[in-house]
C-alpha cells in the first residue's frame, strides 16, 4: 500500500530516492517512472518533480548514490592496494556489489550520464571519484605503465566479470566460486603486464624495487 506520510521539507528528496531504489530492486528500470516513484513514496504525482524535473533526473541521483556506496565498498576491501592480493580482493568486492545489488548496478551503468548537466553533476563527480581511486591503484602498482592505459584494462576486466556473473555466464553458486573466479582473472591479468611479475612482490605489501 503506498505511504500517507506527510513530508517535511528536505525529507521529500530522500523518500523518492528511496522509493527509486525499491521499484528498482523489485521490477527493474522498466517500473522506474516518475508517477510510480510519489506512489510509492505516498505523495501526490507531482511532488518528485520538486526535487527531479525529468525522469533522467531521479535515475542520475539514484545512481550517484549507489557509485558513492560502490566507492565505501571498495574502500572496505582495501583503502589502498598495491600486492597482487589486494587488488584481487578490490575486484571482489566490486563484483560481489553487484551481485548484492544487481538493479542498482545496472541502473548506475545502463543510462548515459553526460558530463556538465546540471542533472547529472552530482552522479559525474561519484563517476570521476571511481575513477580516480581505480588510477590510483595503478599508479601504485604500476608506476612504470601508462596509467591512462591501464586502467581502463583494469575496470574493464573487472567490470566485465561483474556482468558475465550477473547474466549467469559464471558460477555464481557459492560466494568462494564468485571469489575465485575473479581472483583468478585478475592474477592473470596483473602476471601477463608487462613490466611487473608476481615474483617482484614483496610480502611486506609493496613491489620491490
Amino acid at each position: 500500500m503506498p505511504r500517507t506520510t506527510a513530508y517535511h521539507h528536505g525529507d521529500l528528496r530522500a523518500a523518492c530516492l528511496r522509493a527509486a531504489r525499491e521499484l528498482l530492486e523489485e521490477d527493474g528500470s522498466a517500473a522506474l517512472s516518475m508517477r510510480a516513484v510519489a506512489r510509492r513514496a505516498g505523495v501526490s504525482p507531482t511532488a518528485p518533480y520538486r526535487h527531479f524535473p525529468e525522469r533522467e533526473a531521479l535515475v542520475s541521483a539514484v545512481a550517484a548514490e549507489g557509485y558513492r556506496e560502490l566507492a565505501e565498498h571498495l574502500g572496505a576491501a582495501h583503502p589502498a592496494p598495491g600486492t597482487p592480493d589486494e587488488l584481487a580482493a578490490v575486484a571482489v568486492a566490486y563484483v560481489r556489489f553487484a551481485l548484492d545489488h544487481p538493479a542498482l548496478f545496472r541502473a548506475m551503468f545502463a543510462e548515459p550520464c553526460v558530463p556538465g548537466t546540471p542533472d547529472n553533476s552530482e552522479r559525474a563527480a561519484a563517476i570521476a571519484a571511481i575513477t580516480e581511486y581505480v588510477r590510483g591503484i595503478v599508479r601504485r602498482a604500476f608506476p612504470a605503465a601508462d596509467p591512462d592505459a591501464l586502467w581502463t584494462a583494469v575496470w574493464a576486466l573487472v567490470h566485465g566479470l561483474a556482468f558475465l556473473h550477473l547474466d549467469g555466464k559464471l558460477d555464481t553458486s557459492t560466494p568462494d566460486a564468485v571469489a575465485e573466479q575473479v581472483r583468478t582473472a585478475v592474477l592473470a591479468l596483473l602476471t601477463a603486464t608487462g613490466g611487473v611479475s608476481l615474483a617482484n612482490v614483496t610480502r611486506e605489501g609493496g613491489f620491490a624495487r
